[in-house]
């Protein structure tokens, strides 16, 4: 019976977190509720279990033990929730510049649009972050710790975050995308990052082809050059599949070890404020 229940779990969790954030912002759309609420509360669950679950089966032991990075991750969450992304939420709607955008086509293709256009975007701003140096060391906070957890996925420099939202996000509402299918997108989306990061032995079968599960986000954090510049989608791996950035296999899909690549320069080991501001330092960015 135990066996059964971590099988339905690991196959179940995060299929049924996507049907339940996108069957909750349906809902509260058909009947005039908060849709931010709506597509924000259902991964803000998905974040809280996951959490748990890591204590209780997780996919690498010696990763449930902090490195001392717990604090960073904690502290950058918090710049993030409390001042960053409302900032950000609250500057981009004046971005609406011409109406390109086909409102009169059904919501849910609409949906799938701008889908493919944010997801775009996110791909080309990941993906120039590994390929320009001083963009790099923006993005190395991400990867500067040595484990996997869901916290993670919050430890973003602020600066790093507002690109993405500014190549992902802003080009939507520059277009006239009504406000409605952007939260949809991320009612979408958002349970994919919640678990994106998460220390759980989950199995997602054909999931791990359309989106990028913690399956296939591990090579992403691979500690080797090769390997982790891979899978630069942000929820979907569909551009890494058509500009051949996807990795994924489905027997023996676990890098050797995940960090900051050999040889870094990267003060992985200062305090939160010492790597958000080490870019102004002298010799930086090589």
């Amino acid at each position: 019976m135990k066996a059964a229940l971590r099988n339905a779990f690991q196959r179940g969790f995060l299929p049924l977190a996507i049907l339940a954030s996108v069957a909750t912002f349906a809902l509260a759309r058909a009947t005039g509720g908060d849709l931010a609420l709506a597509a924000v509360a259902p991964s803000a669950v998905t974040l809280l279990l996951a959490l748990l679950a890591e204590r209780v089966m997780p996919y690498r032991a010696q990763w449930t033990r902090s490195l001392g990075d717990t604090g960073t991750d904690l502290a950058s969450a918090l710049l993030l929730f409390a001042l960053v992304d409302p900032l950000l939420k609250w500057l981009a709607p004046m971005a609406v510049g011409v109406e390109l955008f086909p409102l009169q086509w059904p919501f849910a293709l609409q949906v799938a649009l701008a889908t493919l256009l944010a997801e775009f975007g996110h791909y080309w701003s990941h993906r120039l972050h590994h390929a320009r140096p001083a963009l790099w060391w923006l993005h190395a906070l991400h990867h500067g710790s040595a484990r996997l957890y869901a916290l993670n996925n919050f430890r973003i420099h602020p600066l790093n975050y507002a690109l993405n939202y500014l190549l992902g996000i802003v080009p939507l509402f520059a277009i006239g995308a009504p406000q409605d299918v952007v939260l949809a997108y991320l009612a979408l989306t958002l349970p994919v990052l919640m678990t994106q990061h998460a220390n759980l032995p989950l199995r997602s079968g054909w999931l791990n082809y359309v989106f990028s599960t913690n399956e296939v986000h591990r090579w992403h954090h691979s500690a080797r050059s090769g390997e982790g510049d891979s899978n630069f989608g942000r929820a979907l791996v569909l551009w890494d599949q058509v500009f051949g950035t996807f990795r994924y296999q489905a027997q023996g899909n676990d890098p050797a070890r995940v960090g900051l690549y050999g040889g870094s320069r990267y003060p992985a080991r200062a305090s939160f404020g010492g790597q958000l501001f080490s870019m102004f330092t002298p010799g930086c960015c090589r």
